[in-house]
């Protein structure tokens, strides 16, 4: 099944407004502190809570000790999102923000954010986050009703679990998917010059190789490649995003690791085992994901569907949250919790 949607400059304003919503914690993985965020259903019991316990006078996000146990919420539908490479949790709130009625869980992946590397030294690759996710649904004591959402890297560490713990989650959602490997893309020349320049950073001394990374001119010129709308309002959004998160990574050691992961790891690889429904959102104008890998993805999943969403590229989340939110919610819709 494949659709197309249609979209003109988005509606919704650029201040992401998550205020009541959202809550902080603190969950211990593996003997790694994991940062993650919670956005309660509207009208949900916790958000009640919060409200009748916060004076007015305190900031919007809420920090609490602990999970609210998913039994002890509304019966709404709870969805854990997985963010991509160099990204953390804001990177996706303008989705959380337009599905108002779920109950949104987000982590900084170990490495990113707020959210230390993991305290091995290692396993920033797909084998490791995938561990970490399922420690991640056991300690929240997240059922297999909880719906698996990921984004570009997020899209392969989820499948990737998800063809390991069949029944874990039902069901799948996968934005901007990296159905191919990144040298077989049309920019394969592109990954080459990435993967130096990764290379390069991890051998310089540390002060060098660090500013490198976390260069704002090579962040801007990754930002102006990816981003695909001319709104210049949004331009300067999304420009403003990644200046602010996108250098938000522990150490360039672990940050190697992740790339070389984000650059050979694909979804296609487990996509027959994937036989829970799964949807596939996918941007026309994807150069990092292309639009015909995703229609091989597409032939290869057992129960899959395709939106391509037009006018977009890799940047689903930031440009066009109106239509991917709209796709996830009529998804949700056809696919009841089991």
């Amino acid at each position: 099944m494949s659709a197309k949607i249609s979209t003109t400059a988005p509606a919704a304003p650029l201040v992401v407004d998550l205020a009541g919503r959202e809550r902080t914690h603190v969950v211990e993985i593996a003997g790694t502190s994991v940062h993650y965020w919670e956005y309660a259903a509207v009208g949900s019991p916790a958000i009640a809570a919060d409200v009748a316990a916060v004076p007015a006078a305190t900031t919007d996000a809420v920090a609490a000790p602990a999970p609210v146990p998913a039994s002890a919420a509304s019966p709404v539908r709870t969805i854990v999102m997985v963010h991509g490479f160099r990204g953390d949790h804001h990177g996706l709130e303008r989705v959380v923000e337009l599905l108002p009625h779920a109950r949104i869980i987000m982590a900084d992946l170990p490495g990113f954010g707020r959210s230390p590397a993991f305290v091995s030294g290692g396993g920033h690759d797909i084998p490791g986050y995938s561990a970490f996710l399922g420690g991640f649904l056991d300690q929240l004591e997240l059922g297999p009703e909880t719906v698996l959402l990921g984004h570009s890297f997020g899209s392969i560490v989820v499948s990737h679990f998800v063809a390991a713990n069949p029944g874990r989650v039902y069901p799948l959602i996968l934005v901007n998917p990296i159905a191919a490997p990144a040298l077989e893309g049309p920019k394969g020349i592109m990954t080459k010059l990435a993967v130096f320049y990764y290379w390069a950073a991890a051998k310089l001394p540390d002060a060098l190789g660090n500013a490198l990374l976390r260069s704002k001119v090579i962040v801007h010129l990754m930002s102006v490649t990816m981003a695909k709308t001319r709104d210049k309002e949004l331009l300067t959004f999304i420009h403003g995003q990644h200046h602010a998160y996108f250098s938000g990574f522990a150490n360039r050691d672990m940050l190697l690791e992740a790339f070389q992961a984000s650059a050979g790891g694909t979804v296609r690889e487990v996509a027959a085992l994937l036989t829970l429904p799964t949807l596939l959102i996918a941007g026309e104008l994807d150069e990092i994901a292309p639009l015909p890998h995703q229609h091989k993805l597409l032939e290869r999943l057992p129960d899959g569907e395709l939106v391509v969403i037009a006018g977009v590229g890799h940047l689903i989340h930031y440009e066009t949250p109106e239509p991917a939110a709209a796709a996830i919610t009529d998804f949700l819709e056809r696919h009841p919790a089991p």
